[in-house]
């Protein structure tokens, strides 16, 4: 895994083998990160990592300048990975907690502008997602929801869809 871009282009981190977690591939994360250039100044943005994985959205958000990046992870030896990377680069502005997602949205009060969620493909609540995050007020009023999912789930017929983007087997709804 590596950052693409910002400050700690070029680091790399390697996965443990017996990770579940799959990071968004560099080609669908740099695609991705082209497309988001247009909506969001990093620059002193707000994130909130859903189902953070492996950290690499996180590490990538505050490479290209989030002044904050909150990432969520209810696996405890991933949360532990993703608090290794961070401690590697030396990351401020970061907050991680181990917790379950659904959970978190439940009783978060804080907004974002960019909020990132790759949850399992197969996790039944998943078309769920997007109306609880829109339903607690999580995003700012200009914010950007990125759901990654597979190629079964359509989104756009809900009425925060703004866009999909699908690069190889990855796929991306964009909500605002």
């Amino acid at each position: 895994m590596r950052i693409i871009t910002g400050k700690y282009k070029g680091r790399h981190f390697d996965i443990p083998r017996n990770f579940k977690a799959r990071p968004t591939t560099d080609f669908a994360k740099e695609n991705l990160f082209n497309v988001l250039n247009g909506f969001i100044d990093f620059d002193e943005a707000t994130a909130l990592d859903l189902f953070a994985g492996t950290g690499s959205i996180s590490l990538e958000l505050l490479s290209r300048g989030c002044a904050t990046v909150v990432s969520v992870e209810a696996d405890r030896d991933h949360a532990r990975f993703i608090g290794q990377c961070m401690q590697k680069i030396g990351a401020e502005g970061h907050l991680l907690i181990r917790g379950d997602v659904f959970r978190f949205v439940k009783t978060c009060r804080q907004q974002f502008d960019l909020i990132f969620a790759d949850p399992p493909y197969a996790l039944e609540q998943l078309d769920t997602l997007p109306d609880l995050i829109f339903e607690h007020a999580l995003l700012k009023d200009d914010g950007l929801l990125v759901l990654e999912h597979g190629k079964t789930h359509d989104f756009s017929a809900h009425t925060r869809f703004l866009e999909h983007r699908s690069y190889g087997s990855v796929n991306f709804s964009l909500f605002r």
